[in-house]
């Protein structure tokens, strides 16, 4: 699929641009973002931000915040993963930053090839949207810078996780401290191996 270098069609139209952060993490949010680009203002080196650095990351986001039309960052806490899981607690912040939007979006483009129900406007699912269109590239940005910042500070509240380093993820540093310190009340109790050290007080 070619990218798009517009986020206002010709119509006037105001396409929001919709990405997440942290559907994976056994800890901490999952970060949906939606952002609304304007073409009077265009932004350099928007890209998917699992292919940008931190710096670049952390360079790009205050560009984005600051030329934006409309922006939009949600955060759907572990309890609501737990009882909704994490598909459904993403596709509901999808919704509620969509809905976060002022002025509101005519249609949201959403990185994946899933669409929410009960979206606000019209919605297209787009399969490595993150990296084709720079509406989308920007949720992305602000979705990651977001949560990674909610992470650092997540770390200074509950020190011993290494919340600033992995970020929530599974790695071998987060499973020993798991292992070691046992579940804090940021984890995501539905998801393995948190659960099966809950449940068993074991972790494989």
């Amino acid at each position: 699929m070619a990218a798009r270098k517009i986020t206002a069609s010709a119509e006037g139209l105001l396409i929001a641009g919709v990405d997440e952060a942290g559907r994976g993490p056994l800890a901490g949010p999952v970060a949906v973002a939606a952002v609304i680009l304007d073409p009077a203002r265009p932004i350099e080196g928007l890209n998917d931000s699992k292919k940008l650095s931190e710096a670049k990351r952390e360079a790009l986001y205050p560009q984005i915040i600051s030329r934006a039309l409309a922006h939009c960052v949600v955060m759907v806490m572990p309890e609501e993963i737990d009882r909704l899981n994490i598909f459904q607690a993403t596709m509901t912040g999808m919704c509620r930053a969509l809905a976060g939007l002022a002025p509101a979006a005519h249609e949201a483009w959403i990185d994946g090839n899933a669409l929410p129900r009960d979206l606000p406007c019209a919605g297209r699912a787009i399969v490595g949207g993150d990296a084709l269109e720079p509406a989308i590239s920007a949720a992305s940005i602000l979705a990651k810078v977001s949560r990674d910042r909610w992470m650092v500070e997540l770390d200074r509240e509950h020190p011993g996780y290494g919340f600033a380093v992995h970020k929530g993820y599974p790695t071998p540093a987060h499973l020993e401290s798991l292992r070691r310190l046992g579940p804090c009340q940021h984890h995501r109790r539905s998801f393995a191996p948190v659960k099966l050290l809950v449940d068993q007080g074991v972790l494989f």
